[in-house]
Order: structure tokens, then sequence, then C-alpha cells
């Protein structure tokens, strides 16, 4: 999903002003250790994008790194410190393009009455209030580049059970609708100016540690959400997503895209097994 050429209007895209090189653009990437994050932060980088890729894990910000020609930190979104020098960073680099809201994740899989409450106050942590906490100390960084290059872009990657509830999912659930409320209140707040939100809220997507970090390290049952799914997105489908969304021309918003495999018609509609026309 390649930007689309744009040859009856001027170019009111990313580059805005006439002094903006394509190579100036900054997108920063949380939760860019692995998944979809770090498939962003690839991506990104082929578009020619500069990129800040923000994560815990040192190691695996270090390797992404050297294999992309990324800039990285390490830190937690959880953290209120943390997110500060993050912001700190940022504006030591002039501001930037694009922020992609990407730390998130499940813990655990058990009914309302039965789940952790520690468990959902991680979720909630990281999926609303890290959300928050980045998304607040960057809008000055947006602005900044706004500003000049005629547009900025929020985007944050929520899910399909932010949308639709499932049963033994509460707790990411109940996280998961409420940053989508953060998403859409945003967006009103910011009417009028040249800063655009995207929500991005894939359905099953197939990674290495998103099932496996939910079900603490169980292998199979990791394995039993993907069994017998006929090509499940990966992190590369939901990355081409957010590209694609801010590398549209600059009046155009993406407010909200569902991205599903085709075998998913629903959250509690999924075809195992091959697909096969009828007869």
């Amino acid at each position: 999903m390649a930007a689309r050429p744009d040859t009856e209007r001027p170019d009111t895209g990313r580059s805005g002003t006439a002094d903006r090189r394509a190579d100036d653009r900054l997108a920063v990437v949380t939760g860019a250790s692995s998944g979809i994050g770090a498939a962003t932060v690839r991506l990104f980088r082929e578009h020619g994008w500069q990129v800040l890729a923000v994560a815990r894990r040192q190691e695996k910000l270090e390797a992404l790194a050297a294999g992309t020609g990324a800039s990285f930190l390490v830190a937690d979104v959880t953290d209120a410190d943390a997110v500060a020098a993050l912001a700190a960073r940022v504006d030591g680099l002039g501001g930037a393009d694009v922020l992609v809201n990407n730390a998130g994740g499940a813990l655990g899989s058990a009914s309302v009455e039965e789940s952790d409450v520690e468990d959902w106050r991680a979720m909630f942590e990281v999926n609303v209030i890290g959300t928050k906490r980045v998304t607040a100390a960057l809008l000055p960084q947006l602005r900044r580049r706004a500003a000049t290059a005629g547009v900025a872009d929020v985007v944050t990657v929520t899910s399909t059970a932010g949308h639709v509830a499932y049963e033994n999912g509460g707790g990411y659930n109940a996280a998961k609708f409420a940053e989508h409320a953060l998403v859409g209140a945003l967006r009103l707040e910011l009417n009028g100016e040249p800063l655009r939100v995207v929500e991005i809220a894939p359905g099953l997507v197939k990674t290495d540690e998103f099932a496996l970090t939910r079900f603490r390290g169980d292998r199979a049952k990791a394995d039993a959400v993907y069994a017998d799914v006929p090509d499940p997105l990966v992190a590369e489908d939901v990355a081409e997503a957010i590209v694609h969304a801010v590398e549209l021309p600059a009046h155009v918003n993406l407010d909200l895209v569902t991205v599903r495999p085709v075998a998913q018609s629903a959250q509690h509609k999924l075809a195992r097994g091959p697909l096969t026309p009828r007869s």
C-alpha cells in the first residue's frame, strides 16, 4: 500500500515545504523491539524515513538498529521519567513527523470473575496510561514539525478487542476499549490543527511474542490461537497499513482502519482449515 501519486494538486504530502527533504521525516515508534513495532520500523526505513525506535529491551533495539539504520532509545512508556527523556530526545532531533503508539499487550485469558487484578492494572498502564503519557509528551514536538511540514500524525495501534468484547478477554477488552476512546477524544481535541489522528485496529495477528506473553510462555496455548488458521495476519501487514496511512496526502485522514485476515470475519467468526469457494 504505497502512497498514491497526486498529479492534480500541488504537493501537500509529507514534504510540506520546499526545504523538507524526504529523509528528514522522523517517525517515533514505541514497542519497537519486536512484532508490529519492529516491522513498522523496518518499513519506515525502507521508505526513506528517519526512525527513533523506542522499547524496553536494549539488545533487541540494538539488533534492529544494526539491521535498519534506525536510531533507538531504551524507555518504558509506563515510566514518567523515561517518557520525559524521550520527549527531550525528540526535541533535540527537531521534533517528529509521526508518533506510532504501538507499545501494549495482553496478559492472561480468564473470566472477569477469576482474572488477576494485577494483570488488568498492568494492561491499563501500558495500553492506556502509556499511550496517554507518550502522546501528551510528544504533541509539542509534533506541532513543531507540523508548523513547517504542514502535517504531523499520531497513529495508535489498538485492537479489534477494543471494539467487540469476547469471553475471557475482559481485561484486555477493557484496556483496548479505553485506548480506543482516548484516540477518539484526542481527534476531537486536535480539530483545527494540522494533526492527523489515526487508529489502526488489527484482528488476529500472528507474531512471535503476543500470544506467548499473554499465556506466560505456554507455547501450546499460544500456538493453539493460530492453529489451522489459513494465512493469519503477520506484523508486516499491519506495518503496511500504518505507513500507508501517514504517506497519504496531508488532507486525507484514515480515522479508523480495521485490519483482519480473510479467515476472520468477526471476533467470534474464525475459519480454520482451507478457504474454499462454495460449489
